[in-house]
């Protein structure tokens, strides 16, 4: 069966962007490049194999097109990338291929992308533990993190700024030290390191292990 070009129309809002309406009543979005690889022109014919080499390329291109713009509003794994690409209707293969042609050009990197991610939490005054639970939502593959946390500041840095800015130099009573203690370990910092943490500033005693 031949599927003929019956229109081809460029988009009002994007330069390299054109529509190809086949008789078969489907419309296939096409980039200047493969208008010129594939010969595409009103009138002309497509055996049933050149129209899904055609199809494919156009859909390709287009996961491609949309990735890019995804990675433009922010960076991501791409876990990341190929999960929201496939939520928004892209197959599987294409949100992959799109992945792989984004690597190859250096635009979607997972080693970067998780010393960002420690960076970011590190300065929010977050510890390992919760970086390695963001690092695991983001989809960073696990052999990763280490060198990543890497980046981390001391934890003694981070934690004494932590209660420097919650305490204002002033000695909290039994009930202010349990909430600095469990918000710091909502933080992601250990009981070890919160007990180290007080006793440097000597409001330790009466704190007992959990």
């Amino acid at each position: 069966m031949a599927h003929t070009v019956t229109k081809l129309t460029q988009s009002k809002n994007v330069k390299d962007r054109w529509y190809a309406d086949f008789d078969t009543g489907e419309t296939l979005r096409l980039s200047v490049a493969l208008i010129a690889d594939y010969a595409v022109f009103t009138g002309r014919e497509f055996a049933d194999g050149e129209f899904d080499d055609l199809r494919a390329a156009a859909s390709g291109m287009n996961a491609r097109a949309h990735a890019l713009r995804l990675l433009g509003v922010r960076a991501m794994s791409r876990r990341e990338l190929v999960d929201r690409l496939t939520e928004k209707g892209e197959s599987q293969e294409d949100a992959a291929g799109a992945a792989d042609y984004l690597e190859s050009l250096g635009y979607l990197d997972d080693a970067r992308y998780a010393g960002s991610v420690v960076r970011h939490y590190a300065r929010k005054g977050y510890g390992a533990a919760r970086i390695r639970q963001e690092l695991f939502r983001r989809g960073v593959p696990r052999e990763l993190w280490e060198a990543a946390l890497e980046e981390l500041p001391e934890d003694t840095e981070t934690i004494d700024a932590l209660v420097d800015r919650r305490l204002h130099g002033e000695k909290p009573d039994k009930k202010e030290l349990k909430r600095l203690a469990d918000m710091l370990l909502r933080r992601g910092f250990s009981w070890g390191e919160i007990k180290s943490a007080l006793s440097r500033y000597d409001f330790s005693e009466g704190m007992e292990d959990e």
